[in-house]
């Protein structure tokens, strides 16, 4: 892999966006620009060396995984559904943090045989209840998950929970913890050994960042 060109980070619009710029501002990287006044995918920063592109959230671990980002910043969740073949995970950056849950109708009843499951995240809970041996059929739905108990489309889902308010405004509750997510640091594998003196300054000055924000 070339090392004459700038560093690329692939980060994702939204929380994880904006969670992540100031500990990258502790490292000394800033965008020049306003992501969110703008079209652009590509963005200069104050490092010449360094460039930030802007992408969905499910494509930053492709991106990295194929080296067409050097390092990524992207959520557990997404991270356990995509796989994470060729990336190296070497921070948590302790950012975007909720909870990925089972959630059902108040006071459901158990269910007896195949449960029905609806989620974006169908690997994920393919392997959690058959890690728990229980058999489920997934729907793959792109949101409003909450709808789909109520109107009998799925026993069950599988979201992300912050509040915890939207389940309660719709009649869910959440029932299983799967796992704890927060925005992780995810470097390309061979990226880290053909630019590693620029990656692992960055990885240190980030692991800083996190340990002072934490107050």
């Amino acid at each position: 892999m070339a090392t004459d060109r700038p560093l690329t980070i692939a980060l994702s619009k939204g929380r994880i966006l904006k969670d992540t710029l100031p500990l990258l501002a502790q490292a000394g990287i800033r965008m020049l620009e306003d992501p969110d006044k703008s079209r652009k995918l590509i963005f200069e920063t104050s490092r010449d060396d360094v460039r930030i592109v802007i992408l969905r959230a499910t494509d930053v671990p492709p991106y990295v995984q194929y080296g067409a980002a050097d390092i990524g910043v992207a959520g557990k969740d997404v991270l356990m559904e995509h796989g994470a073949a060729g990336i190296f995970e070497p921070l948590d950056l302790e950012i975007a943090r909720c909870k990925l849950m089972v959630a059902a109708l108040r006071d459901a009843p158990p269910v007896s045989g195949r449960l029905r499951v609806a989620t974006k995240f169908v690997n994920i809970a393919r392997q959690y209840f058959a890690s728990q041996g229980r058999q489920a059929d997934v729907i793959k739905l792109y949101g409003a998950m909450e709808l789909a108990p109520i109107v009998g489309l799925a026993d069950r889902i599988v979201d992300i929970v912050d509040t915890g308010n939207t389940l309660r405004a719709n009649g869910l509750e959440p029932t299983e913890m799967i796992a704890e997510v927060s925005s992780r640091l995810i470097v390309n594998q061979a990226s880290m050994k053909t630019r590693h003196a620029d990656i692992q300054a960055i990885t240190d000055q980030l692991a800083a960042a996190v340990v002072a924000q934490r107050g």
